[in-house]
């Protein structure tokens, strides 16, 4: 049992409803809440990871419509998977085959596509503090970057396109490189970092902080 802000039953238990929160994706009209959900549980409950990956292995595998809305569903979450948590070794070869397989016999399709996307997300996915927000969610499905915005002090505001996997350390050059070059910079000796701010506080990003979490946590 987990502890935390959530309450938990049995691993046992939480397979069975994962598994009925699959069945039930295929034919929902708004996949996105109930997709954080299942990314929340799995992240509460690591041990669960696996069990989700064969489980959407199984479901994109010969499905009665490929390529249709349900098949696509699955394809989405498991796209959500890929940019959140890594599978074990063992099931990381079998993923790697069934992407494979997937491109072999649909080339060019969605499926193909997604299984490209989450091919290249798992080389670079090493974990999460937090899950997907809502939005990355939705652009996750679509395979395309969120924008970031950093305000700037004495210029105006940057928009940074990121990844699941950027980091902070990573949009900080991006940006000091755009201020350099707004502000006529190129000789000062100054240094840039990355604020996180609320109402109530304001605080360093770390470097190796991935932005996506950051996000998150605002949501």
């Amino acid at each position: 049992t987990a502890s935390g802000p959530r309450s938990y039953s049995t691993l046992r238990d939480e397979a069975v409803k994962l598994f009925n929160s699959l069945q039930q994706l295929e034919s929902e009209r708004d996949p996105v809440p109930l997709m954080q959900g299942v990314l929340q549980t799995c992240l509460d409950l690591p041990p669960l990871v696996d069990e989700i990956y064969c489980q959407l292995v199984k479901q994109t595998t010969e499905p009665p419509a490929p390529g249709g809305q349900g098949d696509l569903h699955y394809w989405q979450l498991l796209t959500c998977m890929s940019c959140t948590f890594l599978p074990s070794p063992p099931i990381l070869r079998f993923l790697h085959f069934h992407l494979d397989r997937t491109e072999s016999r649909f080339p060019a399709s969605e499926m193909a596509k997604y299984a490209c996307f989450i091919r290249e997300a798992l080389g670079k996915t090493k974990g999460r503090e937090c899950v997907p927000s809502l939005e990355e969610i939705l652009v996750l499905m679509r395979r395309q970057e969120m924008i970031c915005t950093v305000h700037c002090p004495g210029a105006p505001a940057c928009s940074v396109a990121i990844s699941s996997h950027t980091t902070a350390e990573e949009v900080r050059g991006w940006v000091a490189q755009e201020l350099v070059s707004r502000l006529g910079l190129s000789q000062s000796p100054n240094l840039f970092a990355l604020y996180e701010q609320s109402r109530r506080w304001e605080h360093p990003v770390g470097s190796a902080t991935l932005l996506a979490d950051v996000l998150t946590r605002f949501e």
